[in-house]
């Protein structure tokens, strides 16, 4: 009788350690951005997107730690309107932030932009730069 209670045990542990480490193997450390999760969440852009309104909190966000000051990053400043809106004539705003072949894709060392503010961008730079 004594070895049938210390399988039974031996089985108990043997099935509570396996779902632990089921558990903790499947299931921890994944982090994504919700935007790339859920492109259906709220993100409008069928009104008009100026700069003041969307594009500079996304510069200010994930771009002017690098471009900005003194000796900006590969020489481009992104600290005024102007000089955001410059960068967007050239076509390097957009195609960098879209990570287009061909260009330098930003933020450097970086995840990708989520797609709303990419989209928010491109929309900025096919309507006359809206201050």
């Amino acid at each position: 009788m004594p070895q049938t209670t210390n399988m039974k045990k031996k089985t108990t542990y043997l099935l509570f350690t396996g779902t632990i480490l089921y558990l903790l193997a499947f299931s921890s450390c994944y982090y994504d951005n919700l935007e790339r999760l859920n492109p259906t969440s709220s993100c409008d852009t069928s009104g008009t997107i100026t700069y003041a309104g969307a594009i500079k909190s996304i510069i200010d966000n994930n771009c002017t730690s690098c471009h900005s000051g003194g000796a900006p990053s590969g020489g481009i400043s992104l600290d005024t309107y102007t000089a955001v809106k410059n960068v967007g004539l050239s076509g390097k705003l957009y195609n960098s932030v879209s990570w287009a072949s061909g260009t330098s894709p930003m933020p450097k060392s970086a995840a990708k932009l989520d797609e709303c503010s990419i989209n928010k961008i491109k929309k900025w730079t096919t309507t006359s730069y809206p201050q």
